[in-house]
């Protein structure tokens, strides 16, 4: 994959042209560390300019070249953020870009196959994967060390700490 997701335009923030962002990153803030971003909806790609942020609460707010009103701001909403994997720095020990983790077969510590992560949802105390069987059951399991215990990419499979009866 060329491009890893860091995050999604939430809003406009004001009438000139600034959008809150939400990040994926660890800061959050580490999303202001890329200025080239690839903003995308479906097959839609646009590639824009990180002028200026902030932190503002819980979220970010940005300013991209080129969108200085709420209208042509309110048009980016939905969007997601990428940036190129290879302006990205590799992963520390047990750090994983979710890109890298989604599709990925999941099973428990007892070797149940749960299904694959389809996605993660981002709540207030924490990241969540989404894990969806052949009978589109969804399991969600904290994605934290707790209950997130081995990533092995060349053997495409996650381990977690989690039942095969929770759903």
């Amino acid at each position: 994959m060329d491009w890893v997701e860091l995050g999604r335009i939430r809003r406009p923030h004001g009438v000139k042209g600034w959008l809150h962002v939400e990040s994926f990153t660890e800061p959050l803030e580490a999303l202001l560390n890329y200025r080239n971003w690839t903003l995308c909806r479906g097959a839609k790609r646009t590639q824009q300019v990180l002028e200026e942020g902030r932190i503002q609460g819980q979220a970010l707010v940005v300013r991209l070249r080129g969108i200085e009103d709420r209208r042509v701001a309110q048009g980016l909403v939905g969007m997601m953020i990428e940036v190129a994997r290879s302006e990205l720095p590799p992963p520390a020990a047990r750090e994983y870009y979710r890109a890298d983790l989604l599709g990925l077969a999941v099973r428990n510590r007892d070797g149940a196959d749960l299904g694959v992560l389809a996605h993660f949802v981002d709540s207030a105390a924490g990241a969540v994967m989404v894990i969806r069987d052949a009978a589109q059951t969804e399991r969600w399991v904290p994605a934290s060390p707790e209950y997130l215990w081995a990533v092995d990419l060349a053997a495409g499979r996650i381990v977690v700490d989690w039942p095969v009866d929770s759903a």
